[in-house]
């Protein structure tokens, strides 16, 4: 973030700033940082005071002074000034109604300031995003990856794609980003709209419309009315990046500028795709690359397992090629390009040589799908477990899709099926009325337990697919194994 002064923040939140009589230290008020944590508080930070369901921030207004803070930016000003007495600290405060809103206003003021910036000086700030209900983070990292070997580039850690975390991401650019890249998450009509009004987009891609946060759109047409509010968010001169094997994203393509598509099945129509996709022994992705602007198909192993991730690659060069770098470059750092976040598809051999595939992040059908694939090709001779924890937000679907589950799991050649949590009962049915092997356990704490286990369900030499919804502690079972059987394999 470049330094702003706390009048220039105030008038970008349109908030009042309330300056205390003593100030910590002489100086002037310049903040270089936004956090919304009081423990990543630093010296130079405005601490940006949230009203969440397990905290308030305005009683931390305190801490953050005493750990630097320049000023805090607070709707309830009684509470922060209560945090501040208690800590025997003083601080500015910018008072506004609603400190979520004030966020999002400041992180579209410094850009829309950054870009002016840019453009006085003969260069630019390209903004590009990607949404779609399966594959957003991995896209981003990738997408990421490739613009950054061209040039200064900001991106999200995880999974930042929401109100909070998009507007912090935003305010890390400074006067030397190149190149912004975006993720965009949904659980309710209209929040990508407003995401895209905080960073209007010079590229954004959809990777495809499925079943993910069901309970918040009632149908997948609606999850894709929600999908296609990124493309609305394109500036007047911006590119769509689309799946044309997805028939309702391939549909968006009559609200955008302009467009570029991609298809991972090789639809000859596309403007960028994958032919002759093959896997390898260690499930990663082979074929031949067609990209605008090469003068002939690149064949390329992708770096990253999971034919799944062809798509998410193709997207990546898409977004990449719509920013502007060039296709000689994309195609020569697309093969190289890797894992960045946690807990997607990330393939380790740990101790009792079991090989954990830590896919945990998140769940919905069409992503449980694609684990399933990628643990029937990495499993070979390897008897084949899978940790199911339940998946949420799915609404009306979520019986039936559970009990797809547990039939992707017998198709795959599962051997058992561990499933965490009630509503994850459907796929223990559909599972043993396929002749799989089943262990129902209510919750993550005691998977923790079986696993722990001298009669634990693994056996050595397992390949184990860990997958559910953030929400229903997946997660916490695949760094458990990790972490446990690290530390048998290191003695």
């Amino acid at each position: 973030m470049i330094d702003r002064c706390l009048t220039e923040i105030a008038a970008f939140t349109s908030g009042t700033l309330l300056p205390t009589d003593a100030v910590p230290a002489p100086g002037p008020e310049i903040v270089s940082a936004v956090v919304t944590d009081s423990r990543r508080v630093g010296p130079g930070a405005l601490f940006v005071a949230l009203a969440g369901e397990r905290t308030d921030g305005h009683a931390h207004v305190g801490t953050a002074a005493t750990a630097g803070a320049i000023a805090a930016l607070v709707s309830d000003v009684a509470a922060a000034r209560a945090s501040l007495s208690d800590a025997g600290a003083v601080l500015p405060l910018i008072e506004v109604p609603d400190t979520v809103a004030a966020l999002g206003a400041l992180a579209r003021e410094h850009l829309a300031d950054l870009r002016r910036r840019a453009a006085r000086h003969g260069g630019a700030l390209t903004v590009v995003a990607v949404t779609g209900s399966v594959g957003k983070t991995t896209t981003k990292d990738l997408t990421r990856q490739l613009l950054a070997a061209q040039a200064p580039t900001v991106a999200p850690i995880a999974s930042f794609n929401n109100e909070i975390g998009l507007p912090l991401t935003v305010l890390e650019t400074d006067a030397d980003t190149r190149f912004l890249v975006l993720e965009m998450g949904a659980s309710a009509p209209g929040h990508i709209a407003y995401l895209t009004e905080i960073a209007p987009l010079d590229a954004a891609a959809v990777l495809m419309v499925g079943h993910a946060h069901m309970e918040g759109f009632g149908s997948v047409d609606g999850v894709a009315r929600a999908k296609s509010e990124i493309v609305r968010g394109l500036v007047p001169s911006g590119t769509a990046v689309l799946n044309l094997d997805d028939p309702r994203t391939a549909a968006m393509a009559e609200l955008a500028p302009r467009t570029l598509t991609f298809s991972a099945s090789g639809a000859p129509e596309a403007d960028i795709r994958a032919d002759t996709v093959e896997l390898d022994a260690a499930a990663h992705a082979v074929f031949d690359l067609h990209l605008p602007g090469l003068d002939a198909p690149r064949r390329l192993r992708l770096a990253v397992p999971g034919a799944h991730n062809v798509a998410n690659a193709l997207a990546a060069a898409g977004m990449a090629l719509a920013a502007g770098a060039a296709p000689e470059r994309i195609a020569e750092h697309l093969a190289h390009v890797h894992l960045e976040s946690p807990h997607r598809m990330d393939v380790t051999l740990l101790g009792r040589d079991l090989l954990l595939i830590d896919d945990a992040y998140n769940a919905n059908i069409d992503s449980m799908t694609a684990a399933f694939d990628s643990l029937h090709s990495l499993g070979g001779s390897r008897r084949r477990v899978a940790i199911i924890s339940e998946m949420l937000e799915l609404g009306a679907s979520s019986a039936a899709d559970h009990a797809r589950t547990g039939e992707l799991a017998a198709q795959s050649g599962v051997a058992l099926l561990v499933t965490v949590g009630a509503g994850a009962a459907p796929a223990a049915a559909a599972a043993r009325a396929a002749g799989v092997d089943t262990l129902e356990l209510p919750d993550a704490d005691a998977a923790l337990t079986a696993l722990d286990a001298p009669d634990g369900p693994l056996h050595d030499g397992d390949v184990v697919l860990v997958k559910g919804s953030n929400g229903s502690g997946a997660w916490r079972l695949a760094d458990h194994l990790r972490d446990s059987l690290k530390e048998m394999q290191a003695q």
